[in-house]
């Protein structure tokens, strides 16, 4: 029973949401009609953002407000956006149906196609194994694995056919995905890629995106049900907390250096920050209506997220 078992928190019960104590809030506007969906917090200090509408990487100095796009490709319709180990920026592009690699100081753009074989894959996030090899989703119902030393490039279909959206690694390098269309979370075998499907406890669910924690456990959004989750992989067990605000729904997850957890809320227009020893929300919400920010990513003592509809980056600054 313990791979079922969940504790659900509700609002109205034993949740309860704090105010914001975050040092600051700030907006940066980027090029109109761009559409940033990703973001990443580069080494250099600088933030990079998929432009999804105009097919670019973008590169935010957040110390002057200055931003650069990198175009890459014709075509391109870049989704999401991970720093990789060699400090470059790495973009799963569903318009280029390519996994794509910009050089953080040349600006040169490289470019892996998937198998022709494949077909569109309308490719969504990516990280890194421990071997240095990035894994990939994505949701027409593949995932895949390519290894930029060789160029070897392998791609599996998802067991339930459409859905893999969000991927992520865990300190020992272990790579799991989620499935928003097949309501799954599930585990990849490193070297034969074959996937084990772990079955969250609430059904229909929409797993949407996932992180590790610094324990190797694994942090969920789920958008159909609006829950934030947790599965220990070692224990097998599951935790489920509902955020605040009606008709919640919970689109990303990022856990920071502390082990604090950020999620998108849209129902509430809302980044919040959840601390998983007191069980309490502190909610940010936009300034404007419908912001509709997607993945975050931050560095230390900054979360930041990308307003998809109103063409600006966000970041939360915190001290603790």
């Amino acid at each position: 029973m313990r791979n079922f078992l969940i504790a659900t928190a509700l609002v109205s019960g034993l949740l309860a949401c704090a105010p914001a104590t975050a040092q600051q809030v700030r907006y940066y506007p980027v090029p109109a009609g761009s559409g940033p969906h990703d973001v990443a917090a580069a080494p250099d200090g600088t933030v990079w953002y998929t432009a999804q509408r105009t097919g670019k990487l973008g590169i935010l100095d957040p110390r002057t407000g200055k931003v650069e796009e990198v175009p890459l490709g014709e075509g391109s319709a870049p989704h999401g956006v991970i720093v990789g180990p060699d400090k470059a920026a790495w973009i799963t592009d569903g318009g280029l149906n390519a996994i794509v690699r910009v050089d953080p100081k040349t600006r040169a753009v490289k470019a892996w196609p998937l198998p022709q074989d494949t077909g569109y894959a309308n490719l969504n996030t990516a990280a890194f194994d421990g071997q240095g090899r990035i894994w990939f989703t994505g949701q027409s119902g593949v995932y895949g694995r390519l290894d930029p030393r060789t160029g070897e490039m392998k791609v599996w279909k998802s067991p339930r056919g459409r859905g893999p959206y969000g991927i992520a690694a865990t300190p020992s390098g272990d790579v799991w995905y989620v499935s928003l269309a097949g309501n799954h979370l599930a585990r990849a075998d490193l070297e034969t890629g074959e996937s084990t499907i772990i079955e969250p406890p609430t059904p229909g669910q929409g797993a949407r995106r996932v992180w590790s924690d610094s324990q190797g456990r694994l942090w969920i959004s789920e958008w159909n049900s609006g829950q934030l989750s947790r599965y220990d992989p070692k224990e097998g067990s599951w935790k489920s907390w509902t955020p605040p605000g009606e008709k919640p729904r919970t689109y990303s997850v990022y856990v920071d250096e502390a082990d604090k957890v950020w999620i998108t809320q849209w129902g509430a227009n809302a980044i919040m920050r959840f601390d998983p020893k007191t069980e309490r929300f502190e909610s940010f919400p936009s300034d404007q209506p419908d912001a509709r920010v997607r993945q975050m990513l931050g560095r230390k003592g900054e979360a930041w997220g990308a307003e998809s509809r109103l063409d600006r980056l966000v970041v939360v600054k915190y001290g603790d």
